[in-house]
């Protein structure tokens, strides 16, 4: 798709996104109830949802460590950077640029440490529906306001996309376990591709399996999928903490249901997911608990910056430190790992 097209369907889905968020708001009410929301608890919701980028760190140098040993001073601050890229910089550009700062740092092969981001990512999506899961057995129907029926759509859609994710881990534990095979599969494509790019395909194909090294070792598996788990657990407690600011009440569960609905928001190619974020969370405490309209919009609102502001100032903080500007780092997210 041409990137001009492309720019023009992002920019009507993010002024979609937002006419569908503020359609009913009363922007004097939202004001009122954003003056409302309690300091204390949007201060600790700051704090905990801080510690997931070190837990980030700490749980992608797990996923490295086949790779070689890294510094956890590096993995944070190439993780903070890429998270700051990808909510200042359009096309998720910290998905790429961070794994080729810390390949750069870390004297690690780009390509396979690319590979480790994807892996994060499938991590990321057991852990959540896991957490789903976690809310679907244990949440009490008296603390939900939602209708039966919408309920149990948001449960089917939960059911899919683990099932979905479940393939995507046992594809990814079959590549990892036969990087030189699938090399020499797909330098099969010889027969149809000139055998200078075809050898370039097969060692691309290698090296990003090589990646998914952490997959051949049991113990650093478990170790990451551990480190998954409170890492989402202080993201939940982030959103909790934020709603309860806003007098939006529910029971520490029930945050496992808006984080659920709130990935699937930040997963629509939105410049920092604006717009996305915002109607996901409107949506889920406006029809899951009850929330009012404005409270809710004034609470998506607020959420949103406690999960995206303090993050991009401190990796503006680091790119300035190490000299990279914005120009640079978006020329850096479209180079491609080698």
């Amino acid at each position: 798709m041409p990137l001009r097209v492309r720019s023009v369907l992002i920019l009507l889905l993010t002024f979609g996104l937002l006419w569908f968020f503020f359609r009913n708001a009363d922007m004097a009410q939202v004001w009122a109830e954003m003056r409302r929301a309690r300091p204390g608890l949007l201060l600790a919701a700051v704090v905990v949802t801080g510690m997931t980028y070190a837990l980030r760190a700490l749980r992608w140098q797990y996923i490295l460590s086949p790779l070689g040993e890294t510094h956890f001073a590096n993995a944070f601050r190439a993780t903070v950077i890429g998270f700051a890229a990808t909510f200042l910089l359009p096309a998720r550009a910290g998905e790429v640029i961070r794994p080729l700062l810390l390949a750069r740092s870390e004297g690690l092969p780009a390509t396979a440490t690319f590979a480790t981001i994807i892996l994060e990512r499938l991590m990321d999506m057991v852990t959540v529906l896991g957490l789903f899961a976690v809310f679907v057995l244990t949440a009490d129907p008296v603390t939900i306001s939602a209708q039966p029926a919408h309920l149990a759509r948001v449960k089917a859609g939960g059911l899919l996309a683990a099932a979905v994710a479940v393939v995507a881990m046992t594809t990814a534990f079959v590549a990892a376990g036969h990087p030189e095979r699938l090399g020499r599969w797909a330098l099969r494509i010889e027969r149809v591709l000139p055998t200078r790019l075809a050898r370039l395909v097969a060692r691309f194909v290698e090296s990003f399996t090589q990646g998914l090294g952490v997959m051949r070792q049991p113990r650093r598996l478990v170790v990451s999928l551990a480190l998954s788990v409170p890492l989402w657990l202080s993201i939940a407690a982030g959103i909790w903490l934020t709603s309860l600011a806003f007098h939006i009440t529910f029971p520490y569960v029930g945050s496992f249901l808006v984080m659920t609905i709130l990935v699937v928001g930040v997963a629509m190619p939105t410049p920092g997911a604006v717009g996305g974020f915002h109607a996901a969370y409107q949506i889920a405490v406006h029809s899951f608990f009850g929330a009012p309209d404005d409270r809710a919009i004034g609470a998506a609102i607020v959420l949103h910056a406690v999960s995206f502001v303090p993050v991009t100032l401190l990796g503006l903080f680091f790119m300035a430190r190490d000299g990279l500007s914005l120009s640079r780092a978006q020329a850096l997210a479209a180079a491609r790992p080698a």
